[in-house]
């Protein structure tokens, strides 16, 4: 009995395969063929519109990179490139904790001393503050990396109460104006 539906099965196979091939083949050419061969031509279209699109993209990453740069005197005194690399994005640019108006998630720095922010760095970098963002911002500075930033951070205030107003006055002016970009 097995033998008879498994050679019942084999000719049902057979011929529809006879069929397929009889009917031009569902990948030789036909209706089929011509919608693979479209799907075809619109991904290569879109390749070269990409191609094109790249260059926009260039020219906005250079703006972003210039508004990176301009990031460490946006708050009227000038922050060391390595307080931009691993402080700013979390703290702000001045450490206010702020930026264009709203919260960032790191805490305000502005405003602590020194010796305070060096205890909290080695603290975060030794793993005995929880908080797994700055051990790993921390984790390739050495000690004298630490105090640097420390002491540049210790000094945010003052260097804020010393920043000329009319350059405060010309940064909140200009704040969100993006014809910059």
């Amino acid at each position: 009995m097995k033998n008879i539906i498994m050679g019942f099965f084999t000719i049902v196979v057979i011929g529809l395969m006879a069929y397929t091939a009889s009917q031009g083949g569902a990948y030789h050419g036909g209706e089929h063929g011509k919608v693979i061969e479209d799907i075809g031509n619109k991904v290569a279209g879109e390749k070269i519109e990409k191609a094109n699109d790249k260059d926009d993209r260039e020219k906005e990453m250079d703006a972003l990179n210039a508004l990176r740069e301009k990031a460490g005197s946006a708050a009227g005194f000038e922050v060391s490139n390595k307080y931009k690399s691993k402080c700013s994005s979390c703290h702000g640019i001045n450490g206010s904790g702020f930026q264009y108006g709203k919260k960032l998630m790191g805490p305000k720095l502005i405003g602590q001393t020194e010796a305070k922010i060096l205890d909290d760095l080695v603290e975060f970098k030794a793993g005995r503050k929880e908080n797994i963002v700055m051990k790993g911002l921390l984790m390739s500075l050495n000690k004298s990396d630490l105090e640097e930033l420390a002491k540049e951070i210790g000094d945010f205030e003052r260097k804020s109460k010393e920043a000329p107003s009319s350059k405060k006055q010309e940064n909140n002016k200009n704040k969100y104006d993006m014809s910059a970009w």
